[in-house]
């Protein structure tokens, strides 16, 4: 199967969330499969000049955006049997972030004509097309209306997928022409038309042949109101064509075994080294050296859906437990400054690091013993996964992947790989904090199980890869 995978972000070129891990993991393990896989990004200024020597010059064309006729750059790369394809521009990608401009509507539907534009020019004709998240919404709508007028794109299919819906790239009704390059059509038939705007989620929802979630339990949450910001209604309308596919993790790269960024190393059959790792993190963050005390990390975005607001409302309570906090993240003020100001009434019991920096997640991950996650909505979550593959067990809501990865701690078996509560409720929230810590200081055995248990799920990308492929095969 020949597969272009169309992203706006791009590990390890390129990335601000977890869309960019799966970019650079997911086509990896299809080319691994035997599928032929492609994947093209924008070429933005950090990846041009840390990535120079690495690309290739394929060829320039002018797109075709409404009324502009705008350079369109080729380069490309080769990466563990992927070919990267990387789209030239400076005045939309010369810049030091990838999004949060005035112009991303113009920014990234000049990247979306440009895609389609450059389909002959490419090495291969893809036999799918798979776009994902708002950036690229426009892809599978420009090639239904060009496939009109262009035979050759006639036999393409697409497969959408949501990573977040809360980002719906929407616009007011005077862009679909002039900004888009769009017939009205589009809107007035319904297409493209959300409230008065021109939503661009809602067309590729509509018109990819297959619309994909990032997990299972995500894609059946979108069905209704509270997860789905509105599109509740067309989540509905897609559901004969709705997956809910799992993200992985890289296995590889994350693995206590080898892991360069921790003290010391260990595995599930040798657990030593991560109590090291647990002073050391003591250590770094300036907390009581105790290997008695449990350590419950946080490392996230700090911004309400990640459910903060449980753990502000609970903070004292969770502390008068006996047990240790640490924060890794930035976001809302508020968050960031309740955060701060904690640990200073916490001192030795509580770190906030205001910040996000790769190295010190990891060591995070190794050295804690619990790791909070109490969103309110989470589409797949990766920290939960890289957490148990570090033998840190997570507290999570049963929401979207968290549900699907994390299963409850049963005392009378010890099944389970972590810890679960279904509300989104404070108290809830601290009466699962308090069973996970009693389960540290009263049954270290059970504890160690439920460790080894975590440390040995298959996250890998091997098994959603399969599910894409079956996907591929079905709507050919």
């Amino acid at each position: 199967m020949k597969v272009l995978f169309v992203t706006s972000e791009c590990v390890p070129f390129c990335k601000t969330g977890g869309l960019g891990d799966v970019a650079g993991s997911l086509p990896q393990a299809l080319a691994a499969g035997g599928d032929e896989v492609a994947v093209i990004l924008p070429l933005y200024q950090t990846v041009a000049d840390k990535y120079v020597e690495e690309l290739t010059f394929v060829k320039y064309i002018y797109v075709t955006l409404a009324w502009r006729s705008v350079y369109c750059g080729l380069f490309r790369c080769e990466r563990g049997g992927v070919t990267y394809y990387f789209i030239d521009n400076e005045h939309y990608f010369a810049r030091p972030d990838l999004y949060g401009y005035y112009d991303d509507g113009e920014r990234f539907a000049y990247f979306s004509r440009a895609v389609v534009s450059l389909l002959t020019h490419l090495d291969f004709m893809p036999e799918v097309i798979h776009c994902n998240d708002w950036q690229t919404a426009l892809v599978p709508i420009y090639l239904s209306d060009d496939a009109v007028r262009w035979d050759v794109l006639r036999s393409i299919r697409t497969v959408f997928t949501v990573h977040n819906i809360e980002y719906q790239g929407r616009y007011g009704r005077e862009t679909l022409e002039d900004l888009f390059g769009l017939p009205c059509g589009w809107f007035d038939g319904g297409t493209l038309a959300f409230s008065g705007d021109v939503n661009l989620l809602k067309g590729a929802l509509l018109t990819a042949d297959a619309v994909t979630t990032v997990s299972p339990t995500y894609a059946q949450e979108l069905k209704y109101a509270y997860f789905a910001h509105g599109m509740e209604g067309v989540m509905n309308l897609c559901d004969w064509k709705l997956h809910g596919v799992l993200n992985g993790i890289d296995m590889d790269r994350y693995n206590p075994a080898v892991d360069r960024c921790l003290v010391q190393n260990y595995s599930v059959e040798d657990l030593s080294g991560k109590a090291a790792c647990k002073a050391a993190l003591q250590r770094e963050m300036g907390l009581r050296e105790d290997p008695n005390l449990p350590i419950v990390a946080v490392v996230s975005r700090l911004v309400s859906h990640k459910g903060l607001d449980l753990i502000c409302e609970t903070l004292d309570g969770m502390m008068d437990l006996g047990i240790q906090f640490v924060v890794l993240g930035k976001g809302d003020w508020q968050y960031e400054e309740f955060f701060s100001n904690a640990q200073y009434r916490f001192p030795g019991m509580l770190a906030a690091r205001i910040e996000y920096n790769e190295a010190t997640s990891m060591r995070i991950y190794s050295g804690a013993d619990l790791f909070l996650m109490p969103s309110k909505s989470e589409p797949c979550g990766l920290s939960q996964m890289i957490a148990m593959r570090y033998g840190t067990l997570p507290i999570v809501r049963e929401t979207g992947g968290l549900k699907d990865t994390v299963h409850p701690y049963e005392e009378w078996c010890c099944g389970g790989n972590g810890f679960t509560f279904a509300n989104y409720n404070a108290g809830d929230m601290w009466y699962v904090v308090r069973e996970a810590a009693r389960l540290f200081w009263d049954n270290k055995e059970a504890f160690a199980v439920l460790q080894k248990r975590a440390m040995t799920e298959d996250f890998s990308w091997a098994g959603s890869a399969k599910e894409y492929h079956q996907i591929y095969e079905q709507i050919r």
